[in-house]
């Protein structure tokens, strides 16, 4: 199953074209707030597997926004590719990676205009990222892919600058200017794929590929993350998790490279779709 969010409306779709209204198709039981889905994730997915395909409504990518638009918590994973942390100059987390937060007026819909920063330090960071379908703590590794709804695309925009200040990182602020968390184009529920995972991701700027890599080359896949997070806190429904990005990011290359004005980035995962964002510069203060 494919759901997104339709101008603010639950939206089960047919193609990346069509799609069938949620709270028309199912007589106002579930939706049309995207949100709502998540909190009765198992009766809505019993829902959706016979749910009438009828009354189709066009799907316009301008008009999607993030699969799961109010998550109570956005968190992301750091280091958990080994090319990747070998090329930030740590070594690979062996029992816990680094977590952080992205905060919410950070996230956004697939396709945007996003404001870089004074300072000219804003990296890529594209991830696949799972959204939560129920109420988690302390589940078995064993048993966590039944707590996911579904699969997305990320981009952990990075101010690098920001990112480091201080006396101590500022992770969380660095990653979450406005704009800094897409998500999109929608989700896919884990049994559309041969292997979750398995799945290729990468991103490219200007047409020129500058992450490549597999999510079976995770450090923690999926399963793991959700179980080891939730020993710690509780997950909720809607909840999204960045689950780390691969080698190829801007600060790791020598000369170190950055996003600049005017560019465009293209950022996929394989059996999901793809975002895209553009750079312009930001606004003076008036």
């Amino acid at each position: 199953m494919r759901l997104a969010n339709v101008a603010g409306r639950a939206t089960l779709l047919l193609s990346e074209t069509e799609g069938v209204d949620v709270a028309e198709a199912s007589d106002g039981a579930f939706g049309p707030d995207p949100a709502a889905v998540y909190r009765d994730w198992e009766a809505f997915r019993k829902w959706a597997d016979t749910a009438p395909r009828r009354r189709t409504v066009p799907v316009s990518r301008a008009d999607l926004d993030s699969p799961s638009p109010e998550p109570r918590q956005i968190l992301a994973i750091g280091l958990n590719y080994a090319e990747h942390a070998a090329e930030s100059g740590f070594a690979a987390p062996e029992t816990l990676p680094p977590t952080f937060t992205k905060f919410a007026s950070a996230l956004s819909g697939p396709d945007t205009t996003v404001a870089l920063p004074d300072g000219g330090t804003t990296d890529w960071e594209v991830e696949l990222v799972v959204v939560m379908g129920r109420t988690t703590h302390r589940v078995a590794e064993a048993d966590a892919w039944s707590a996911v709804a579904g699969l997305t695309v990320g981009q952990d925009l990075s101010e690098r600058i920001t990112q480091s200040a201080g006396p101590a990182p500022q992770f969380g602020l660095g990653k979450s200017f406005t704009g800094f968390a897409p998500v999109g184009p929608w989700l896919v529920t884990p049994d559309e794929f041969p292997d979750p995972d398995d799945l290729a991701l990468g991103c490219r700027i200007d047409g020129t590929i500058v992450q490549d890599g597999r999510t079976r080359d995770l450090i923690f896949p999926v399963p793991a993350l959700i179980a080891r997070l939730s020993r710690v806190l509780t997950l909720y429904p809607g909840d999204l998790v960045f689950t780390g990005t691969p080698s190829g990011v801007g600060i790791g290359r020598t000369p170190q490279r950055f996003l600049a004005p005017g560019e465009r980035l293209v950022s996929w995962v394989e059996g999901i779709g793809e975002l895209h964002q553009t750079f312009v510069a930001e606004q003076p203060e008036v």
